[in-house]
């Protein structure tokens, strides 16, 4: 398995102007084909007046899972050249759709390749592209009274915090690389000095 894919994170939405019809370009996150049908089935709602909405998705870590649809545009000038593009960008787990409310002014094979080929460019050029690598999570107990060392070693290390749980004792929830494991462990024994107990949880991908 990869240890490390790309993609957009969060959902963006961007939108140009080409020969008075509008391409509105949304992209965001998935993780399974399920997850990418459902956002395509939301933009198509979201814009059920427009003239298309042409999408590209790679939905699995390996880029095997590769799907597009031109959504009536001539063969070939839509659906392809946006996956390309997600290609191009080394992009998986990454859903992008193009809506367009046609302006009167057909734009011709070649034109159409351009329009969509730009409008997903330019949505990934206002995304956030993070680096998903293969991570670990941890659940750290502490006494209430390490609570501040725990915060600080956490701080200082630089490490991400996904929740705090305050029960019998405080359970830090936390997200480290998979090759880091057994370094972060040793510095937040030493930190607080062995007073801790830690259980491993999940592994999955995470944008640190």
């Amino acid at each position: 398995m990869a240890k490390k894919i790309f993609s957009v994170c969060g959902e963006v939405t961007t939108e140009q102007i080409i020969e008075k019809s509008r391409f509105i370009t949304s992209s965001i996150h998935v993780e399974s084909e399920d997850e990418a049908k459902a956002f395509i089935s939301k933009i198509k709602t979201a814009h059920s007046q427009a003239t298309h909405n042409c999408y590209a998705y790679i939905a699995d870590k390996a880029g095997n899972l590769q799907r597009f649809s031109d959504d009536g545009e001539p063969q070939g000038t839509a659906g392809v050249p946006m996956l390309e593009v997600l290609k191009n960008n080394n992009l998986s787990e990454t859903c992008v759709v193009v809506t367009r409310y046609f302006g009167g002014i057909k734009l011709g094979a070649g034109g159409l390749v351009r329009a969509y080929s730009s409008s997903v460019s330019q949505n990934l050029l206002n995304a956030s592209i993070k680096s998903y690598e293969l991570c670990q999570e941890l659940f750290v107990s502490v006494g209430y009274d390490l609570v501040s060392p725990m915060q600080k070693c956490l701080k200082e290390n630089n490490l991400t915090l996904l929740d705090t749980v305050y029960e019998d004792n405080v359970v830090f929830k936390i997200v480290i690389a998979v090759d880091n494991k057994d370094a972060v462990i040793n510095k937040i024994t030493n930190c607080l000095l062995g007073k801790i107990k830690i259980e491993e949880g999940d592994e999955l991908f995470f944008p640190l």
